[in-house]
């Protein structure tokens, strides 16, 4: 019979954090071969590479906050000569296209002024002028919109045009695989939060494959089986997703540390083809329909929390034999897996090491599909 059902609650979803996987997350980044160099671009230039889109903001990242005060100064910054911080750029090999990295909110400032309006369209598709607040009533530049700029002071919207913002421009070398952007993102956006690794994950590759990850985060039978009923705030249920994929299609390649093996999963999968979307949802959704109907709600709850250890072995094993009609006998089966000490030493610990990840996988196959 499957496990008692249990009410689903709100809030974040609790995890069995074994020492391995901490220190998993907090992993060095390897060894790349990167090379950084500056360049100095005038404003008009980044603004014609933002409209070409040769110049983009990752789709996922934080949203535009600064205020108009707030962005105001900055243009000040450049009409009077003040130094204004670089920003960081990330070529991407494929494409050449330049990914930014950190300071979105700076050139957002920039390309709103530009086109005279603050921020973007709301629900009605109206617009905020963009005027100069916040400046000292006796600057030239007062409550000044670009297009008063450019009529009535020419060679002022003519310098700003022509002020340049420092950026460095970084490009990996080795390996052939973009995987230092989620380093170099994590270094530079942490501020005073640590990003969790699927929080840039998401900011750093938009695509058909994230938003399915987000689609699939909503599964009922999903909800059911982590226990709360709304996504994670700093999405750890949509990691645990793409960790079930990853080790589900590649667990022959996989190599510690678990971050980077699922970030190169990512990556390289974040354009896929429309067919194979619609194989990995039918994977995910088959396998945690059988896994909920059979196993109740929060059956990877052996210790403390969710243990993700147990959760993969499960699920990699289930998926492979979904097209079985005969699970009848999965809980009793599961039961006596999560019971077995061999096997609770696995997802204990050292649960990112590769003997522990292939032990675990196989003995669960094994066990629930004799």
């Amino acid at each position: 019979m499957p496990a008692k059902q249990r009410t689903l609650t709100t809030g974040d979803v609790r995890f069995d954090d074994p020492a391995g996987e901490r220190e998993d997350r907090r992993s060095s980044p390897p060894s790349y071969e990167i090379a950084t160099y500056p360049a100095d671009f005038t404003l008009e230039v980044l603004a014609a590479k933002w409209k070409s889109e040769e110049l983009f903001i990752p789709p996922f990242q934080r949203g535009f906050v600064w205020s108009q005060v707030q962005a105001s100064k900055l243009i000040e910054s450049f009409l009077v000569g003040l130094p204004v911080p670089s920003i960081f750029l990330y070529t991407e090999r494929a494409n050449e296209r330049s990914m930014v990295v950190d300071g979105q909110q700076r050139l957002r400032s920039i390309f709103y002024f530009f086109e005279g309006y603050f921020g973007e369209p709301n629900r009605q598709g109206k617009r905020t002028l963009f005027q100069l607040k916040g400046l000292s009533e006796e600057s030239p530049y007062y409550n000044t919109t670009w297009e008063e700029l450019e009529n009535n002071n020419p060679p002022a919207a003519l310098r700003l045009k022509n002020s340049v913002l420092r950026a460095f421009v970084i490009r990996q070398l080795n390996p052939n695989d973009d995987t230092s952007v989620f380093h170099i993102f994590e270094r530079l956006n942490t501020g005073g939060t640590l990003l969790h690794n699927q929080e840039v994950r998401n900011a750093v590759c938009g695509g058909p494959f994230n938003d399915m990850l987000h689609r699939l985060n909503d599964d009922p039978a999903w909800r059911a089986i982590l226990g709360k009923a709304t996504p994670d705030t700093r999405m750890r249920d949509i990691e645990l997703i793409l960790r079930f994929i990853a080790l589900y299609h590649t667990v022959d390649k996989y190599e510690k540390p678990m971050k980077d093996f699922m970030s190169r999963y990512m990556r390289t999968h974040s354009d896929a083809a429309p067919d194979l979307i619609a194989q990995y949802e039918e994977e995910f959704l088959t396998t945690t329909k059988i896994v909920a109907e059979n196993l109740g709600a929060k059956p990877f709850h052996l210790f403390s929390g969710f243990n993700s250890s147990a959760y993969d072995s499960v699920f990699c094993a289930v998926a492979k034999h979904r097209s079985s009609t005969d699970t009848a006998g999965l809980n009793d089966l599961w039961d006596s897996l999560r019971r077995l000490e061999g096997f609770l030493s696995l997802v204990r610990s050292g649960t990112t090491d590769v003997d522990q990840v292939k032990g675990r996988l196989t003995l669960a196959d094994t066990h629930l599909f004799p």
